[in-house]
């Protein structure tokens, strides 16, 4: 484990596919507490970075660490238990389970009892299943789903099925939580709670947050620093209004500046 004061380093990772060049030598930092987004033009290779950092995709080349310790080539579920959840573009919601069970599917990695212990129900596994339980109610009302721990996934609002799916990432107790297009779908109401609800976030489970967006409001607002990807290749890193007035994210976004797209 090194000292070094960043959460995630991503040093100069390459992810192919057969003759496409998906994300080309990508480098990222991210300072433990910070807010961070990740932008670009649809297909710049935003999604292909969040699959590489949570081990869906392994790199090509380059590599990944978190808390200093190299994660390139993990499975997703041991990126998970070493502190790092996320959320998808698409909702990846249980449908078929009710809302209080797909928080507790994302205990899993945190829970300390295994299958012998369930089947012989050793006391340790009867206290561990009613904190879970208890832990899995307080993230339903904390992200403003008390009462419906009882409904499918699948009945939900978009809006509640998205909190949920942020609640099931909590779950798991992370250090650094990657959030792929938060808002999409949302209304500018929703999306302004939506700002407030991240750095609550933050603040009150001391986390360090990645988010992918595409509506240029909530990234300006929210975020601390931004890097920007363009045809798998990071034009820009810096901080909102060092990134928002950079000709070559200009550029990338068709001529237009960020503030105007907005």
């Amino acid at each position: 484990m090194t000292n070094s004061i960043y959460i995630l380093e991503v040093d100069k990772i390459t992810k192919t596919f057969g003759g496409l060049t998906a994300v080309s030598e990508a480098s990222m930092t991210i300072p433990e507490g910070a807010i961070a987004s990740l932008i670009g033009p649809n297909g710049a290779g935003k999604t292909t970075f969040f699959n590489c950092i949570t081990g869906f995709y392994t790199p090509n080349s380059g590599d990944i660490r978190f808390m200093g310790r190299t994660i390139r080539g993990m499975r997703p579920d041991q990126i998970n238990a070493l502190g790092i959840a996320r959320t998808y573009q698409n909702i990846h919601l249980f449908e078929g389970m009710t809302a209080l069970e797909n928080i507790l599917v994302g205990m899993h990695t945190r829970l300390g009892q295994g299958f012998l212990g369930a089947i012989v129900r050793h006391p340790t596994f009867r206290r561990e299943t009613r904190q879970s339980l208890i832990n899995a109610y307080r993230l339903l009302e904390y992200v403003g789903l008390t009462g419906f721990g009882d409904v499918l996934a699948t009945n939900l609002s978009y809006g509640m099925q998205r909190r949920l799916e942020i609640a099931r990432a909590l779950a798991s107790s992370p250090r650094l939580l990657l959030l792929d297009e938060p808002t999409a779908g949302m209304n500018t109401q929703e999306t302004a709670e939506m700002i407030e609800f991240i750095r609550r976030v933050r603040d009150e489970f001391h986390l360090t947050i990645l988010l992918i967006e595409h509506d240029m409001n909530l990234v300006m607002n929210v975020s601390e620093q931004v890097t920007v990807l363009d045809y798998g290749k990071v034009i820009a890193h810096g901080t909102p209004s060092q990134v928002q007035s950079d000709p070559r994210v200009i550029e990338a976004y068709l001529g237009t500046t960020l503030e105007e797209e907005a």
